[in-house]
């Protein structure tokens, strides 16, 4: 067999931690990695199944895979793969099936023949430890993401992934700590810390610690230029963390926070455990205290049942809140789920028509809050990819800024002065 293979990962930043560190070891075994159109004999699909449309999404790349190398072996893994391996096994092409849990022996499946696809899923559920791929470097990567934990025991009835990860595992914090100095030593100027639920971080170990308790440590014990926390729920972010992030020159102020709805009874619908005058206050807090963070907010429209009045509750609050941004999600009625059987599900169009007024509200946040810092000068790490001549890179404050530079700048941290505001985006200039 040819020892060419091709990656398509779809979903969150632990699928794609998983992806570059699969391929790492891809290499390592003597494959090489290229483009997905360049008809590679091996094919890795690592899938998502947040939504019915991801789930078509990862069934469409294993049949594009085919069309584009009718010959090609094609292994299917991920969330998908997961919670409905029969589906992905009647796929004409798939020659593997692997759950999550097997990943990490991803290498010892793919060169398996036979005369049906092998399916290798085991009860996610009765997994009790984390045990990632290890990973040294992201390739064509300027900012490196490391996955602290996996799993989710929160249960909101939208969701499928705590049937997909099963329950919350940490990471143990002497291998965090070990992979955050690699990264450091190999150069990366920031290191995002992600999982599927990190605001539980730790909470399983014994003895137990806490995310607070582990940013800590990387601070006193690494030398890592910038590190940025991922998604963490609200009912997770204590006073001492703010506190943290705002005294800290390697945390970067911004914050992830999953909201969902804007509405008390969305709210106790969905299975969240808070209400609005709690989320309302703890942003609040956040902006009082680091008054130039990024407060990002992930939001559901069209939840069964929602009413124009609560959704025009939703309007009133994220209207009234200091944030930065908004992640619009449309409901997706996702098999498996509470939410899925509920009475009152909303017509598509209603909740497309939806989810375009909160992008425009999130549009309107985020240029307000962007345009303050025209004039500042930022210190951005320069992401790859060039446009016509300019770079993009990131502030600590998650802000994209467009400026003129080379090549060589890539993975570099620079300083810039935002000059203005163009096309979505600010634009700057060396200084």
């Amino acid at each position: 067999m040819s020892r060419t293979v091709a990656i398509a990962t779809l979903g969150c930043k632990t699928n794609q931690f998983e992806s570059a560190a699969m391929e790492e070891r891809l290499k390592e075994a003597g494959f090489e990695v290229i483009p997905f159109e360049d008809g590679a004999a091996l094919v890795i699909v690592n899938t998502c199944t947040v939504t019915a449309a991801t789930d078509s999404q990862s069934r469409n790349l294993i049949r594009r895979a085919r069309r584009i190398n009718p010959v090609c072996r094609v292994v299917v893994t991920g969330c998908y793969a997961q919670v409905d391996p029969e589906a992905l096994r009647r796929i004409p092409g798939v020659a593997v099936v692997l759950g999550n849990a097997e990943k990490k022996d991803f290498l010892r499946y793919l060169e398996t023949e036979g005369s049906e696809p092998l399916v290798s899923v085991s009860d996610i559920a009765a997994e009790k430890e984390a045990v990632p791929l290890s990973l040294t470097t992201f390739a064509e990567r300027s900012r490196a993401f490391l996955q602290i934990q996996n799993g989710c025991d929160a249960y909101c009835s939208y969701c499928i992934i705590p049937y997909a990860r099963g329950r919350s595992r940490s990471v143990l914090p002497d291998e965090i700590l070990t992979q955050v100095r690699t990264l450091a030593d190999s150069g990366y100027p920031e290191v995002v810390l992600t999982g599927i639920h990190i605001g539980g971080y730790g909470t399983d170990l014994s003895p137990s610690t806490s995310l607070l308790d582990l940013v800590r440590r990387i601070e006193a014990e690494t030398s890592v230029p910038r590190l940025r926390l991922g998604s963490v729920e609200p009912t997770e972010i204590p006073d001492q963390l703010i506190e943290q992030v705002a005294g800290s020159s390697i945390l970067c102020p911004h914050f992830h926070i999953p909201l969902q709805a804007g509405s008390d009874e969305v709210l106790r619908r969905m299975n969240r455990h808070y209400g609005t005058r709690f989320f309302r206050e703890l942003v609040e807090r956040i902006h009082g205290r680091i008054p130039d963070a990024a407060i990002g907010l992930d939001l559901i429209t069209g939840f069964p049942g929602e009413t124009e009045a609560e959704f025009a509750d939703t309007l009133r609050l994220i209207e009234e809140l200091p944030i930065s941004h908004l992640h619009v999600f449309p409901f997706s009625r996702r098999p498996g789920t509470p939410a899925a059987g509920m009475p009152d599900q909303l017509p598509g169009d209603l909740i497309k028509a939806r989810a375009a007024q909160l992008r425009e509200l999130g549009e309107r946040k985020h240029r307000r809050f962007a345009g303050r810092f025209v004039g500042t000068v930022f210190d951005l790490v320069v992401e790859g990819g060039r446009d016509n001549g300019h770079c993009r890179g990131i502030s600590r404050n998650y802000l994209a800024v467009r400026f003129p530079g080379g090549e060589d700048l890539q993975g570099q941290r620079v300083a810039v002065k935002v000059t203005g505001w163009s096309g979505g985006i600010l634009s700057g200039e060396l200084a």
